[in-house]
């Protein structure tokens, strides 16, 4: 498996890490991505308390995708998503905007 599927997917093998630095480094690593960016996570078992961790305390939007499951072979893809363009409009809305994007709705917050 290479260090870097493409320019924006980077392979973490958690394999190489003592155990109970795992959970710290993973955290780490999804920190240093950029929205769109993919962490292809590498390990020897289902992380199940990780996901839930990862579910319930990261603050940013995550996609979690099986690429392999095997009893001794877990690969994971952590998709770090864009920010939800409903979200942004909201937020815009909120701040005095509408949201649109083409600037044409004649609001006074734009």
């Amino acid at each position: 498996m290479a260090n870097i599927l493409d320019s924006r997917t980077y392979v973490f093998d958690a394999r190489g890490i003592a155990k109970r630095f795992r959970h710290a480094a993973i955290f780490g690593a999804l920190e240093a991505l950029d929205d769109g960016e993919t962490m292809r996570f590498v390990n020897d078992h289902d992380p199940v308390p990780l996901l839930q961790q990862i579910a319930q305390y990261y603050p940013r939007p995550v996609r979690i995708e099986y690429v392999a499951r095997q009893p001794d072979q877990v690969v994971i893809d952590f998709v770090l998503a864009s920010p939800d363009s409903n979200a942004v409009a909201a937020q815009k809305q909120a701040a005095g905007g509408c949201g649109s994007s083409g600037g044409t709705c004649g609001c006074s917050g734009g």
